[in-house]
Parts: C-alpha cells; sequence; structure tokens
C-alpha cells in the first residue's frame, strides 16, 4: 500500500509519498516565510492555495509510483483557514483517484514517524513545535501527557522574540545562531511542577532589549533558561515513568544545543536520546502519510478538520 500525505497545519504546505514499509518515495514542501513579522492566518492560508497545486505535481513527479492506494491528510490541531486548503485538495485528490481519505492527528504523526526514523522503543517523548511543549508517553493505550506549557509553545515564544528583535520567520534558527555569540543574562525560570510557561521570560527580554541589551546575549540567554526548564520536566518524567528512552520530536528539536542538553541529561541518568533527523523535524507530508497508513484499516465517517484535537482524546490502537 502506497500513501500520499498532505500537511497543511501552519506554516508547511507539504506532500509525501510512503509505502506500508516506511519507505519514502518523495517528499515535498513550501513554507510560508518573512522577513518581519510573524504568521497572519489568513496570509498564511493564501501561501498554500498558491504553492498546492505545484507541491502536489512535483511529490507525484518526483515519487515515479504508478500507484497510490490512499489519500492522508492532517484534520488537526493547526490554524483552522490552513487546515481547510489541505482538507480541501485531499477530497479533490481521493476523488479524482478514486481512494480512501483519511484524516489523522498532525500531533501524533509526529510521535509515529519518530518511532519510525529512530530505535526508540518506549520512550518519554519530547514534543516541541510552534504551538506545541509536551512531555507524553504512550501509558494504557493514549499517549498520555505527562507535562506541557500553561501559556504559549517555545516554538511560538521563539518566534515571538523573533518578531520583537526584527529576526523575521521563522525564528528559531536565527535565535540559534545568535545566541553562539551571546552571553549569560539572569531571567525567570518558571517551573511549575510537571509543566512551564514562557510568556514571562519573553515579554522580560523584550523589555530588556527596549533597554539597550543585545541581541545575542537575551537569545543566548532565553535559549539557556528555556531548554534547561524543558530538560528538567523531561527528567523528571523520565524517573516518574522508570523509562530509558528520550526521543526529540517536531521543529524546535532541531536545535543543536537543546539536543545537546538532552543528550546530557540522558548521560547521566543512564538513558538514551533519540532525536528525529533534521530534515524530519519541522512539519512535512511524511509523517502524514505514514499515519494514514498505521490507520488505513480505519473507515473515515467524515472528513473534517479539528483545529483544537488533541492526542490525549485519541485510543492508540494502531501500533
Amino acid at each position: 500500500m502506497i500513501c500520499l500525505g498532505i500537511e497543511s497545519t501552519a506554516h508547511t504546505f507539504g506532500a509525501g509519498i510512503v509505502s506500508k514499509k516506511g519507505k519514502i518515495f518523495s517528499d515535498v514542501r513550501d513554507m510560508y516565510l518573512t522577513q518581519e513579522g510573524g504568521m497572519i492566518p489568513n496570509e498564511v492560508a493564501e501561501h498554500h492555495k498558491e504553492v498546492k497545486e505545484e507541491v502536489i505535481r512535483k511529490v507525484i513527479e518526483q515519487s515515479k509510483v504508478k500507484k497510490i492506494d490512499l489519500i492522508a491528510y492532517s484534520r488537526g490541531p493547526g490554524i483552522g483557514p490552513c487546515l481547510h486548503v489541505g482538507l480541501n485538495k485531499a477530497k479533490e485528490l481521493a476523488e479524482d483517484l478514486g481512494v480512501p481519505l483519511i484524516g489523522v492527528n498532525h500531533a501524533i504523526s509526529h510521535l509515529t514517524s519518530g518511532l519510525l526514523y529512530t530505535k526508540a522503543k518506549n520512550p518519554v517523548m519530547l514534543y516541541l513545535s510552534g504551538a506545541n511543549t509536551q512531555i507524553i508517553a504512550l501509558e494504557g493505550g493514549k499517549y498520555r501527557i505527562f507535562g506541557e506549557t500553561e501559556d504559549i509553545g517555545l516554538g511560538n515564544a521563539l518566534d515571538k522574540l523573533a518578531r520583537g528583535l526584527g529576526l523575521g520567520f521563522p525564528g528559531g534558527p536565527k535565535i540559534e545562531q545568535l545566541a553562539k555569540k551571546g552571553k549569560w543574562i539572569e531571567l525567570p525560570y518558571s517551573v511549575k511542577g510537571m509543566d512551564v510557561t514562557f510568556s514571562g521570560i519573553i515579554t522580560r527580554v523584550l523589555d530588556l532589549y527596549k533597554k539597550g541589551e543585545k541581541k545575542e546575549n537575551i537569545c543566548y540567554s532565553v535559549q539557556e533558561t528555556c531548554f534547561s526548564m524543558i530538560t528538567e520536566v523531561t527528567e523528571r518524567a523520565l524517573a516518574h515513568l522508570n523509562k530509558k528512552e528520550v526521543l526529540l520530536i517536531g521543529g524546535v528539536a532541531a536545535n543543536k544545543r537543546l539536543t545537546r542538553m538532552i543528550e546530557k541529561m540522558c548521560e547521566g541518568r543512564k538513558a538514551k536520546s533519540y532525536a528525529v533527523p533534521l530534515k524530519y523535524a519541522g512539519d512535512n507530508g511524511v509523517q502524514i502519510a505514514w499515519q494514514g497508513l498505521l490507520e488505513s484499516g480505519r473507515v473515515e465517517k467524515k472528513a473534517d478538520v479539528r483545529p483544537y484535537e488533541r492526542i490525549d482524546e485519541i485510543t492508540v490502537d494502531f501500533l
């Protein structure tokens, strides 16, 4: 069985074609970018409408597959207008090809593709993307959330910081580069049990920036503070769940400083640390296609979008 997956939850419109055995035939993406400012939902949706035909054409052409058996799409969580672009294109393709259509949870597709790309078996999963900051593990037939952000996701926090510093979107990679030249400044450290908060930190550093603090020092200190918070709660989850693996997932997991901090923590606990390959850390159609294949035995009752769907609402009976 071969599946074409469509990703459109946020800044990226992507498509991927994957086989049931995990062979990736093609992977094409087009990301909404700005020199300054952030994501305006309707503008991002317009970007997706403009690029969708070309992305789909390329992914089919590059795959060289003769037959597609299934179409999968991200139903959520995500930005409503963007999700609808993916849904509408997926419906069109499924009808044209005469194949089934299935909607999948974007967050779960990050987790399951992480297992596909690495040797992790039963890890604590650290899911860090734009809107998501969650410590997750599979327990009792569901992906349970053992800790999360109480305000904004780490990726969105970094993007907010980048907007305030005039760095454009996406902000994470630019912050990572500036941080290499920075020095430490004291910032709030906000861990509440297993949960974290980031908005106060960003408010504080943007105030410091207005007073003349260097961008480099701000970027370095935000990374060190926020990543230390994340590492602390991840270590606590490892101890609580008695697990020996950590798997980093999502676009923020591409940050090398964060990866190294998690690796050092795991070394101290004699645990193994895994990270999704950099190429697949961000949003992509491959993860959607793979999740579609995992759930291919399910009959879709109604193709829709679910912008606020949480992973702990879903029974995991497909692994």
